[in-house]
């Protein structure tokens, strides 16, 4: 009897423990892209869809709103598309970075100063949000090991290319929704900060 409720018991863990396995490789598959960069492609992509038995390539509507902000300087075109408030304390900031110079550009100019950074390569990690009103400065969002919430240009950009990038930084204030976008020697590019989802 006892090494039937032994066998019982170590079914059930077993199950447990197959169950949680389970759980955490679906819930590591899922959730979509992770905002990063695609090696300095260019931003449009393709969906596969399926049409009478076959697989058959069609481009995702392109968003029709207007970008938020957009520079110039050393031969880019900084575009802010997007600033979202999170629930969680956190402002999403998502762009596209076009390279029109006559080189592979690396972002090493956008790195930033810090020592702690300098384990991001080529990255948007230098970009900061200033708040004019508060006169604060918001710096990206870092893990435990240092590395920026933000996009790495693994491979850089190459040239004619655009590429997709985001960066986090603390939330401002609830009352402040107009702050100034700053990475490398690009001009400040003003942006409002919407509420997100």
């Amino acid at each position: 009897m006892d090494f039937r409720h032994t066998m019982k018991g170590r079914r059930a863990l077993s199950t447990v423990a197959i169950t949680t396995g389970l759980l955490l490789t679906v819930a590591g598959c899922g959730g979509g892209g992770s905002g990063k960069s695609d090696k300095g492609s260019s931003t449009s992509s393709s969906s596969a869809t399926k049409s009478n038995g076959g697989t058959t390539q069609s481009k995702p509507p392109e968003s029709t709103a207007a970008p938020l902000a957009e520079v110039k300087g050393s031969g880019l075109v900084l575009t802010v598309t997007s600033a979202k408030r999170d629930g969680g304390g956190f402002v999403t900031v998502e762009g596209t970075v076009t390279n029109n110079t006559s080189a592979l550009w690396v972002a090493a100019e956008w790195l930033g100063d810090e020592r702690e950074l300098a384990r991001n390569g080529g990255s948007i990690a230098g970009a900061s949000l200033i708040d004019q009103k508060g006169k604060k400065k918001y710096l990206i969002l870092r893990d435990t090991s240092g590395r920026c919430l933000c996009t790495q240009f693994t491979g850089g950009v190459r040239q004619g290319a655009t590429a997709d990038w985001f960066a986090q930084f603390p939330a401002p204030p609830a009352d402040t929704t107009n702050v100034d976008f700053q990475v490398g020697s690009m001009p400040p590019a003003s942006i409002q900060i919407s509420d997100g989802e």
